[in-house]
């Protein structure tokens, strides 16, 4: 597989890369985060994880959404060191 390729297929790189054109699913976040998709839907449930909103009986998140959720993650860990 190509360098690209394979770039195109990391979800990780393609946040870092620039935020992909479609909105993201829960599978998605798991993949991206490297975490159950069950941890994905409790901290839906919890209102810790990205944002997420329903389309019908499905969730999507905005990859600008966890973009930011990623970049407060981020400063509050430096904050807190």
């Amino acid at each position: 597989m190509s360098a690209p390729a394979l770039a195109r297929n990391d979800l990780r790189a393609i946040l870092r890369g620039g935020l992909p054109d479609r909105y993201l699913t829960a599978d998605d976040i798991a993949a991206m985060f490297e975490v159950p998709k069950e941890t994905v839907y409790q901290w839906r449930k919890k209102r810790i994880g990205p944002p997420g909103f329903r389309i019908g009986k499905y969730i999507r998140y905005d990859p600008a959404d966890v973009h930011e959720y990623v970049t407060q993650r981020k400063s509050a860990d430096r904050d807190a060191a």
